[in-house]
């Protein structure tokens, strides 16, 4: 594990926030354990070991019932991990992918059967090399067919270049983190108001309120400052909103966050039980477990 990173938090308390029955973490992700899946050679970050059982053993703790568990980019286009976590779970994991340009109809109808649903193409220059968006186009082509969605992390600056890309998707399109909004700027701020006009304007495109620890910095365990960023995607658009604990939290250098308090979160952003429902378990289902 790289010395700058922070391995996740070891002892997360119950959360007060009791999630609806068959709640799910629409986004997570496993690590390793290394001497069996091999962290990708040209990751740009080297991760602590964050295996299945860890994930499932929480998951129950915070009383989730499922989990979609996302690629990430330490381990490359080698989706192994995540394919023996989901086939571990007696069905209750799909998988988001990251997968080769050149894969082919065989590769991707393995990844289906196992229970992948999704690739991520990510934008986030610091984590990923440039790959170019014909490229990713040619991607989503491929995958449209079995009825999979493209997840896309970026951050707000970018949006504005990207946007025309997204929208020329021939899939659904899920924003990883609300496209990273700076909080300090407010609600008000062109870059979120750019971000809420695009799923304004286009219904394929859905947003994760997730990821709290990644942009507050008012920090734990309230996140106050944002709060007013997911509850208006949640308000605005109850049946295009996911929520997860982004476990084991990759990345961060700060602090690393209790589960338990990121939990006690949703009932801020999502006032009321109809829109708790929609967010946890309505749409998650919806996008991965719809026959």
């Amino acid at each position: 594990m790289d010395k700058d990173y922070l391995p996740f938090h070891p002892n997360p308390s119950k959360p007060h926030y009791i999630p609806p029955p068959g709640a799910v973490d629409a986004h997570c992700h496993v690590f390793g354990p290394a001497d069996r899946f091999p962290y990708a050679p040209e990751r740009k970050y080297t991760p602590c070991d964050a295996p299945k059982e860890t994930l499932f053993a929480l998951r129950d703790f915070l009383g989730f019932s499922r989990n979609v568990i996302v690629q990430a980019t330490c381990h490359g286009t080698d989706n192994r991990a995540m394919v023996d976590a989901m086939q571990s779970s007696g069905g209750r994991a799909r998988g988001v992918a990251s997968v080769h340009p050149d894969i082919g109809e065989p590769e991707l109808e393995a990844l289906n059967a196992a229970g992948v649903r999704g690739v991520r193409f990510n934008f986030v220059k610091r984590l990923v090399d440039f790959t170019p968006r014909e490229v990713l186009l040619r991607v989503a082509q491929k995958i449209a067919p079995l009825g999979w969605h493209v997840v896309v992390y970026f951050e707000a600056p970018d949006l504005e270049e990207l946007a025309p890309f997204f929208t020329a998707l021939p899939t659904r399109v899920i924003v990883d983190h609300m496209g990273r909004p700076d909080v300090t700027k407010g609600t008000d701020h062109p870059d979120f108001q750019r971000f809420l006009a695009l799923l304004d304007q286009h219904d394929n495109i859905w947003t994760k309120v997730s990821g709290a620890e990644r942009l507050s910095i008012s920090g734990p365990p309230a996140y106050e400052d944002f709060v007013p960023f997911a509850r208006m995607a949640v308000e605005r658009f109850p049946d295009r909103v996911l929520w997860g604990t982004d476990w084991p939290h990759p990345n961060l250098k700060t602090h690393m966050p209790d589960d338990g308090a990121l939990v006690d979160v949703i009932p801020k952003i999502a006032r009321t039980a109809a829109l708790q429902q929609k967010l946890l378990v309505d749409n998650p289902m919806r996008l991965y477990w719809a026959p």
